[in-house]
């Protein structure tokens, strides 16, 4: 006990405190592991492991540097970006498609909608 109260830096009665305590504290059970050289946290990343539903395969084998757009993040600089892209042909529709994973029918309804404004503008 005295060995545990030194490297706690507190009382007896502070350590029979942590041993009712319900949780504690990420640094006090590092200290315990320490002390009493055992991995507690191994208990809890088995157990995240084990009970974490594993990834769909489709997004296991994606190694793209590329950024993943979503439907929501579609800002107006990103389709201005993309569709000058076409524009300029420095990449095909295919590429863009490819590279910047938009899907087929999003490219060509941003083609469809906003050229008809650069037409009138």
């Amino acid at each position: 006990m005295e060995r545990t109260c030194n490297f706690f830096k507190c009382n007896e009665k502070d350590i029979h405190a942590m041993f009712q305590q319900e949780d504690l504290s990420a640094d006090v059970l590092l200290k315990w592991s320490k002390l009493l050289e055992y991995d507690f946290f191994r208990i809890y990343s088995q157990h995240l492991i084990m009970y974490s539903p594993q990834a769909p395969e489709k997004y296991n084998k994606r190694t793209s540097s590329v950024p993943q757009f979503r439907k929501n993040v579609y800002t107006k600089e990103i389709i201005e970006f993309i569709l000058e892209l076409i524009e300029t042909e420095k990449k095909s529709k295919k590429q863009i498609i490819d590279e910047y994973q938009i899907p087929k029918t999003t490219l060509y309804k941003w083609i469809n909608k906003f050229s008809d404004r650069k037409q009138y503008a």
